[in-house]
């Protein structure tokens, strides 16, 4: 059972916290981390892009001049493919991008992704994450602390907007809550951050 220690704000150590090992001693499956990112990017495409082909350009009915005797190349449509305001070849048409993964294999994924970070050290579990102001020094404060400087994800028990309203302005981190986690944001940044209220939130989800 990985143990962790719990950090307050100053970057001083408050204690240790046991976790679950269900959730975060899993064994790392990276094919399965990366379906879950490409499920989650495929998603995210609105698939919306239209153009139109040759026969859904108005116009270009009529033959634009007659097939011999001009000294002409012959063309059948001012409308083809190689005439400017012709119809694209190939053109693209709006599709559903959308994947389905199971429920199991989407957990099987967190799992594996939040053990890895523990594993490397890149998993940071605070007391409580609270600030008086929203004020971005604030929180440039916490992050120098604790050392976080590259690409952070704070993730909360419950929205602060103290918090939100202080980190927005900060490029490298981000916010979010509990419910929100998934293994696309685990592995998109350097580290992870965890109030010690999210851990005991996942793991009485997870049911560990």
């Amino acid at each position: 059972m990985p143990t962790v220690k719990v950090y307050k704000m100053d970057g001083s150590v408050a204690g240790e916290m046991q976790l679950s090992d269900k959730i975060f001693g899993a064994e790392y499956n990276e094919p399965l981390i990366h379906q879950a990112v490409v499920t989650r990017l495929a998603n995210e495409r609105q698939g919306t892009k239209s153009t139109l082909t040759r026969t859904e350009v108005r116009g270009g009915g009529a033959k634009p001049w007659r097939q011999k005797g001009t000294g002409r190349a012959r063309q059948g449509s001012i409308r083809a493919p190689q005439w400017t305001k012709g119809g694209v070849v190939f053109a693209p048409k709006s599709r559903d991008f959308s994947k389905k993964m199971n429920v199991e294999a989407r957990r099987g994924a967190l799992f594996s992704a939040l053990s890895k970070k523990v594993a490397d050290g890149e998993l940071i579990v605070v007391d409580k994450l609270e600030v008086s102001a929203p004020k971005t020094k604030e929180m440039v404060k916490f992050l120098a602390a604790l050392k976080l400087d590259k690409r952070t994800v704070v993730v909360m028990d419950a929205d602060d907007a103290n918090v939100i309203l202080a980190s927005r302005n900060i490029p490298t981190l981000s916010t979010m809550p509990v419910a929100q986690i998934s293994t696309y944001e685990v592995v998109a940044n350097t580290k992870v951050v965890l109030t010690k209220g999210a851990v005991e939130k996942i793991q009485e989800v997870y049911g560990a």
